[in-house]
């Protein structure tokens, strides 16, 4: 198992195909996809990219700015995506700063996702993600 890797410029698209693709195959509008903040900036790069082989699936994706890395989780709630993080916190040895965003619950754009999440990590994480405003 392993997610797929893309460009940090090409997140905002990544959260509008997901959404498309939620939108297109999920009438019921549930949690259609969790996005999972976390904060990797103590952990070294042979232990991340070890720990994503083991621990994401192939549908996952992932796009990181540095060390602040976002996975998008299809067909996840955030109930799932807790698990991954447990997983994480477990192959890392250390409890990580991160937090949990579903969609739509949370937004209904990828603008929407993005300011929310950017709002809930400066408020619960004390970490500023400002860098999301960039993205078109």
């Amino acid at each position: 198992m392993a997610g797929i890797h893309f460009q940090f410029v090409d997140f905002k698209q990544l959260l509008r195909l997901n959404i498309g693709i939620a939108d297109r195959l999920d009438e019921n509008r549930a949690e259609s996809f969790t996005i999972l903040y976390c904060d990797l900036s103590e952990i070294e790069d042979e232990i991340i990219n070890n720990a994503l082989k083991e621990i994401l699936r192939t549908s996952d994706t992932i796009a990181n700015h540095k060390k602040d890395y976002f996975f998008v989780l299809p067909y996840t709630d955030k109930y799932g995506a807790e698990i991954v993080k447990k997983l994480f916190d477990t192959k890392f040895d250390k409890f990580l700063n991160s937090f949990l965003i579903s969609y739509p619950v949370d937004g209904e754009s990828a603008e929407e996702v993005t300011e929310v999440l950017q709002t809930r990590v400066k408020h619960f994480c004390k970490k500023d993600l400002d860098y999301l405003d960039m993205l078109n």
